[in-house]
C-alpha cells in the first residue's frame, strides 16, 4: 500500500477496495489523471486507487512527476522530546534532498544538522517513506518521496534555524506540545509519520 498526499488530501493505492469516500479501480494512466484531477480540483477529501498489480500502478503514477528523494529525521533528545523546525508558518520535521553520491542515513544527518545546528546526532533505524505531490513555481509537478530515520540527540548544543533556507525557528517538543501546537500547524504526511512512530511503542 502506497499513501501519497496532494494538497493535504490522501490517496491510497492499494490491491484491493479501501473502505473510503472514493474508489477507482485502475484501468489505465487516465485513472490515475482522473484521481489527481478529483482530488486538486473538487471538494473530494481523499481517494482509493486500487488493483492487483500494485507494483506497477505505483510505477505508472510515478512517471508522471519529476520524483525528488529526501530524508529526514525524528530526532528525541533525553527529555523523550522531538526537534521540530517552523518555516513559513509551519511546524515541520527536519529533512532535506539527497545529493549525489549520498546514503539516505548520510543525507538524513546532513540536513538535520543543517538545518537546526546540532550535531551529536546517533542515527538509530528507518522508520517509513512519506509521498507527497506539489507543484513548483514553473507549474512543473513534484513527486516528493521522503525516508525517515529514528534519530537520538544527547548533546545541549544551541538550536540554530538555518535562516537561508527559510527556517524561522527550531525547538523541542513535548508530546502534549506536538498535539497542542504543532497538529493543527503541520502537514499530514507528519502527522502520518509521528503517529505511525508512537504507535510503535505501545
Amino acid at each position: 500500500m502506497y499513501k501519497v498526499f496532494v494538497n493535504e488530501k490522501k490517496l491510497i493505492f492499494s490491491t484491493v477496495p479501501e473502505d473510503i469516500h472514493k474508489k477507482l479501480r485502475y484501468e489505465t494512466r487516465a485513472t490515475l489523471e482522473i484521481a489527481i484531477d478529483l482530488l486538486e480540483n473538487t471538494s473530494c477529501p481523499e481517494l482509493n486507487i486500487y488493483g492487483e498489480e500494485i507494483e506497477e500502478i505505483w510505477k505508472d503514477f510515478s512517471q508522471m512527476f519529476k520524483v525528488i528523494e529526501a530524508a529526514g529525521g525524528i530526532v528525541t533528545n533525553q527529555d523523550k522530546e522531538i526537534l521540530f523546525i517552523r518555516r513559513l508558518g509551519k511546524w515541520d520535521l527536519a529533512k532535506g534532498k539527497i545529493e549525489k553520491g549520498e546514503s539516505l542515513e548520510q543525507a538524513a544527518l546532513r540536513e538535520i544538522t543543517e538545518e537546526t545546528g546540532v550535531k551529536e546526532l546517533l542515527l538509530e533505524k528507518f522508520l517509513n517513506t512519506t509521498y507527497h505531490i506539489y507543484t513548483e513555481r514553473n507549474g512543473e509537478k513534484i513527486l516528493k518521496i521522503t525516508h525517515w530515520f529514528k534519530v537520538s540527540y544527547e548533546g545541549n548544543e544551541k538550536l540554530v534555524p538555518q535562516l537561508e533556507e527559510g527556517i524561522s525557528e527550531v525547538s523541542w517538543k513535548s508530546k502534549n506540545e506536538i498535539i497542542q501546537d504543532v497538529f493543527p500547524m503541520t502537514f499530514r504526511n507528519i502527522k502520518l509519520i509521528l503517529e505511525n512512530y508512537w504507535s510503535s511503542f505501545k
